[in-house]
């Protein structure tokens, strides 16, 4: 008696156990399938994405408003709103390229994805975006002058018919502060500087090379792949407190430049000093202390012919009503010894110094740093 009951107890352990491992498999197999999907998933807007950016750079090389058009949902008012502001774009850098004598050759985008969350239909992804601008002047089409500018996006996306296209997109554009760009006397500027030569650096200071590399390193999405896109992390990043440029500028000058730290310009475990942190606190420090003196001064047409002056190492200040509100460190000169800037907020990587800043009420400091 015993026996028939142990063994219909063995049997009934039996039958659990196999309904347990069968349990187990159908799960592994449904969270295995599930991870295929969502990777799947992942690598088809990730593509789209990549998709996405090659075309709006496309439309801008070609200005063809309705390549534009395409990538966006016009259903919607944010689709139809970030549509707008890239048409605007558009429109900025063929003005500046005029003035300037170029033309735009190539825009080519390096995407790294941070986070895709979404389903089949929606998604909501978070990016950088380091962008490689390529461009010749007029009349000097064998010399291919590179900039690269670096951004960070929130995307919304749609799968409309099997296509995905932009719902809302935000992101802090390098050309927020010139797309009302006015007409200037253009043709003056742009025979003043297609006369102009290369300019040679070869006899910089130690310290001044030494500035430029620091800001190769750590201009964050706008640096090479090489280093990662990254900032410093010995410095904490003020961009969410209202702008890291002069953070980054001080860096260049102490950790490449040498220039010592005191009282009024600082930084610690406790925090940073106004002159160390704030854009207009940093220029008239730099200028009151003697570490470094004004070139020029106001609008882009009274400064731009004294901008073949500026040095790497040495800075610019962009004053908006009255108050400075950006600083760009100099990093070099282009096949036309155009003057060639780098800095934080929106990230920009030997970018001429007044794109992007080419509104009518912008005044420029060009300042000669004191090495």
């Amino acid at each position: 008696m015993n026996y028939i009951l142990e063994k219909s107890k063995f049997k009934l352990y039996i039958m659990k156990l196999s309904i347990i491992v069968i349990l187990c498999f159908l799960i592994c197999s449904f969270e295995v399938k599930a991870f295929e999907e969502t990777s799947d998933s992942k690598e088809e807007v990730t593509k789209a994405l990549e998709q996405i950016f090659e075309i709006r750079n496309r439309a801008i090389l070609t200005q063809d408003v309705e390549m534009i058009e395409s990538i966006y949902d016009l259903d919607t008012k944010y689709g139809t709103w970030a549509m707008e502001y890239e048409i605007k774009k558009l429109k900025y850098l063929h003005n500046w390229a005029e003035k300037q004598g170029v033309k735009f050759t190539e825009i080519n985008p390096t995407l790294v994805i941070r986070s895709i969350k979404g389903n089949d239909n929606k998604y909501s992804v978070n990016l950088l975006c380091s962008t490689e601008y390529k461009y010749v002047y007029e009349n000097q089409e064998n010399e291919v002058n590179s900039s690269r500018i670096g951004t960070y996006h929130t995307i919304n996306l749609l799968n409309k018919d099997g296509v995905f296209i932009i719902t809302k997109e935000w992101y802090t554009d390098p050309f927020a502060d010139s797309l009302n760009l006015e007409n200037i006397k253009a043709d003056d500027i742009k025979q003043y500087i297609l006369s102009q030569e290369k300019r040679d650096f070869s006899s910089l200071n130690e310290r001044r090379i030494k500035a430029v590399e620091y800001s190769e390193r750590y201009c964050g999405a706008a640096s090479e792949e090489q280093y990662g896109f990254k900032y410093n992390k010995k410095y904490r990043d003020y961009n969410p407190q209202g702008g890291d440029c002069a953070n980054f500028a001080s860096q260049i000058l102490y950790e490449g430049g040498k220039f010592k730290k005191n009282k009024t310009w600082n930084y610690d475990n406790k925090g940073a000093t106004r002159a160390w942190l704030n854009a207009d606190g940093f220029k008239n420090y730099m200028l009151n202390s003697g570490r470094a003196s004004v070139i020029a001064y106001g609008s882009y047409e009274k400064v731009y012919k004294a901008s073949y002056k500026l040095l790497p190492g040495d800075f610019i200040a962009y004053e908006k009503k009255g108050d400075v509100t950006h600083i760009s460190v100099v990093t070099g000169a282009d096949s036309r010894g155009y003057s060639l800037v780098t800095c934080h907020n929106t990230d920009r990587n030997k970018v001429p110094w007044d794109l992007g800043w080419s509104n009518k009420n912008i005044k420029f400091w060009l300042v000669r740093v004191h090495y």
